[in-house]
C-alpha cells in the first residue's frame, strides 16, 4: 500500500512538472492581462489600475448608450449572417469533402489548408484588387455585356460580409468534415432501406449525427467574426463594430476605461457562448 501511494505521489510530482510551464505561460501572458483589463474597466475614467484605487460600475453603465448598443447589435447580426452563410457553403463541401475518394478528398483539404499559409490581410487585399470600380470582375462583366457602367462593389455591407465569411468559411468545413467523415453511414443506408426518401434520410439521420460539427463549426466562426475589424476597414464599409469601437476608444479617445469595459463585455459575450455550447454536448472544439 506504501508503495503504491509513494508511486502515484511520484506520478502527481511528474504531471505538476509537466504542467508547471504551461501554467506559469498561462498566468503570464492570459490571466495577470486579464485581471488588468479587468481592473481597468472598474476604475474612474482617466486613471490607472492600482490596488488602492476606488473601483465603479460607470464604465459599464456608459456602455447602455444607444450609439454603443447599436454597433453591439450591428456586429452581432454580422457574425450571424456571416455564421449561416458559412453553414449553408462550408457544411456541404465539408460533406462532399468527406464523401470524396482518397485523392480527391487529399485535393479538397489542400484547397482549404491553403488560405492558412497566407495572411488574411494579403488575402482581403486580393478581394479589394477584384472588387474595385476598375477590377477585373467589373472587366469581366463590361466585356460580357452585363453591365454599362461599374458596379460599386466596395463600400457597403455586403463586400464586409464577404470578407467575412471568406476569412472564417474554413473554421466551418472542418468540423463539418470530420462529423460526416466520422459517420457511421450504414445507418442512412438502414433508412434507406425502410423506405426513406433521400431528403428524408438526411434529416432524421444524417444531420443529427453530424451536429456536434454543426454546432462546433458555427462557434468557431460566430466568436471571431464577432470582433473582426479591420475587415470593414479594408473594404470600405464604413461599418462600425465592436472591435472597431474598442480600438477607437484606446487608440484614438484614449478612453483605456471605457475601452477595457468594452473589452470585457466582449470576453463575456464570447465565453458565454462557449459555455452554452459545452452545455449543450460540444466538445473542445476539436477539429481533426
Amino acid at each position: 500500500m506504501t508503495h503504491k501511494s509513494a508511486a502515484k505521489r511520484g506520478e502527481a510530482r511528474r504531471s505538476a512538472l509537466f504542467v508547471a510551464p504551461m501554467a506559469c505561460i498561462a498566468v503570464l501572458l492570459v490571466a495577470l492581462p486579464l485581471i488588468y483589463v479587468l481592473g481597468t474597466s472598474l476604475v474612474q475614467s482617466g486613471q490607472s489600475f492600482s490596488l488602492g484605487a476606488a473601483f465603479t460600475l460607470d464604465n459599464y453603465r456608459s456602455l447602455l448608450r444607444a450609439d454603443y448598443l447599436k454597433v453591439f447589435l450591428n456586429s452581432l447580426q454580422l457574425a450571424l449572417l456571416t455564421t449561416v452563410i458559412s453553414l449553408l457553403v462550408g457544411y456541404p463541401f465539408g460533406y462532399c469533402m468527406a464523401r470524396a475518394g482518397r485523392r480527391y478528398k487529399a485535393l479538397l483539404m489542400l484547397l482549404v489548408i491553403i488560405p492558412f499559409w497566407t495572411s488574411a490581410l494579403v488575402r482581403i487585399y486580393g478581394w479589394k484588387i477584384l472588387l474595385q470600380a476598375n477590377g477585373p470582375i467589373n472587366g469581366v462583366l463590361r466585356a460580357l455585356g452585363l453591365i454599362d457602367k461599374n458596379i460599386k462593389f466596395l463600400g457597403s455591407y455586403g463586400s464586409v460580409l464577404l470578407a467575412m465569411v471568406y476569412c472564417l468559411i474554413s473554421f466551418m468545413i472542418l468540423p463539418c468534415h470530420s462529423a460526416v467523415d466520422k459517420m457511421d453511414f450504414t445507418m442512412v443506408e438502414a433508412a434507406r432501406d425502410l423506405g426513406a426518401r433521400p431528403w428524408r434520410a438526411f434529416l432524421t439521420v444524417t444531420l443529427p449525427l453530424t451536429m456536434p460539427g454543426i454546432l462546433a463549426g458555427c462557434v468557431l466562426v460566430f466568436v471571431p467574426s464577432v470582433g473582426l475589424f479591420y475587415l470593414s476597414d479594408i473594404m470600405g464599409g464604413g461599418l462600425m463594430l465592436v472591435g472597431n469601437l474598442i480600438r477607437d476608444q484606446l487608440l484614438k479617445v484614449r478612453d483605456w476605461n471605457t475601452g477595457s469595459a468594452m473589452s470585457m463585455v466582449l470576453i463575456v459575450l464570447t465565453a458565454g457562448i462557449y459555455l452554452i455550447y459545452r452545455r449543450s454536448g460540444g466538445d473542445d472544439l476539436g477539429v481533426f
